[in-house]
């Protein structure tokens, strides 16, 4: 374990970005030396990897180090008996909104995240093979169910476009790849967040989309549940190439 926070190793300064603040600084040593020592959620910070003198800072630095780590979501702290700095964890949700923020100002095109969905949903699809129970089978179906019949307002036009996206967070959800599922939702929460699909999404989908995409699911459900992993990949490809096709146009008829 290092002894000198000096010694830690620090994250590679982006060439062009701003010089980070010494609090930010301390904020990554301190993270450093709870991954090398691979302190577990719940577990108590050491209170010598917390000493001012030690850090070579003002109090009112470290202060706000430790500020950084809470809202990162990796700390927080407990005062009174048996208080101190203790392992914290990111929620899901919570990651995914920063990262949600992180795009806000400058969004990735709609072509962007296709190209991954088109790469890595194939293979979401693929690696459920075998893996599903009844129980997440009956949960995949219920996602499809919204959908299923015709909308009366705009309103509920958007609540099952939304509806669609839930299904492909539900086969994500269920992946046993953590990243892999974690990055396929990421990607619909782009979409989610994009002004311009949000438009496309409140407007009236032409039915043969609509039994199209539900097509798609239904039989993509078979082929998980006949355990056919190529099938499986071979839909889900051809899902997303056709989702992204429809997209595009539809960007492109509401931009004239």
């Amino acid at each position: 374990m290092p002894k000198n926070a000096d010694h830690i190793a620090r994250p590679a300064q982006v060439k062009g970005a701003k010089k980070r603040k010494r609090p930010d600084i301390i904020a990554d040593q301190i993270r450093e030396q709870i991954v090398t020592a691979g302190l577990k959620m719940g577990e108590r910070v050491p209170a010598d990897w917390l000493a001012a003198d030690k850090l070579g800072v003002s109090r009112g630095t470290l202060r706000e180090a430790l500020k950084v780590l809470e809202f990162q979501g990796l700390t927080a702290s407990k005062t009174g008996p048996g208080g101190g700095v203790f392992v914290s964890v990111v929620s899901d949700d919570d990651a995914l909104r920063i990262l949600d923020n992180l795009f806000l100002s400058k969004p990735p095109s709609i072509s962007d995240i296709y190209t991954l969905r088109k790469a890595l949903e194939p293979e979401l699809a693929a690696s459920l093979v075998g893996k599903l129970t009844a129980e997440q089978f009956a949960e995949l179906q219920s996602l499809i169910n919204p959908y299923e019949d015709e909308p009366k307002s705009a309103v509920e036009e958007y609540s099952q476009r939304l509806a669609e996206l839930d299904f492909h967070a539900g086969l994500a959800r269920m992946s046993e790849n953590r990243v892999l599922g974690f990055i396929c939702i990421f990607l619909l929460s782009l979409l989610r967040d994009k002004t311009e699909c949000r438009a496309i999404y409140s407007e009236p989908t032409p039915w043969w989309m609509r039994e199209t995409g539900i097509g798609y699911q239904i039989r993509l459900l078979r082929a998980l549940k006949a355990d056919d992993a190529e099938r499986a990949r071979t839909i889900m490809r051809e899902h997303m190439t056709e989702a992204e096709k429809f997209m595009l146009e539809r960007a492109v008829l509401a931009a004239t």
